[in-house]
């Protein structure tokens, strides 16, 4: 059983779907490992991860509704140190996930027909986000 680490360097152009799937499946395949599993970890409190279709409209309504579902708007939160979109921020990175697992398989990720892994930015301005790739296996 082998182990490798790699911290992906993932800018986001500000709120929304940043495809990480070419650097991610890259790495995997540089690593050589037939067969494993890898994690993939977001290390930020405002942005998240999330496994979805690669579909443009897909995409949009997915990103409109957590807009409707944790909207900015002045005295809804009473966290405003960062600015107003931070609060929702949080609250959309809480709702979905920081983390995902994703199996090798023949050396490749085993992602579905049409899925893509992405960085789910939830602020309005552009970040530098790092995601850490923890793959395991033989």
């Amino acid at each position: 059983m082998r182990q490798a680490l790699h911290t992906l360097d993932a800018p986001t152009s500000g709120a929304g779907l940043t495809d990480i799937t070419p650097g991610v499946a890259a790495w995997v395949e540089a690593q050589r490992m037939a067969a494993g599993l890898l994690t993939v970890f977001c290390r930020h409190t405002s942005a998240s991860l999330v496994i979805q279709g690669v579909d443009a409209d897909m995409k949009a309504d997915l990103e409109a509704f957590f807009v409707r579902l944790a909207p900015e708007g002045e005295g809804l939160y009473t966290h405003l140190t960062d600015g107003p979109d931070d609060m929702p921020a949080h609250i959309r990175a809480a709702l979905t996930q920081t983390q995902i697992a994703v199996p090798v398989v023949g050396g490749r990720l085993a992602l579905g027909k049409g899925q893509a892994i992405y960085v789910f930015e939830h602020r309005r301005a552009p970040q530098r986000r790092q995601v850490l790739l923890h793959l395991i296996g033989e």
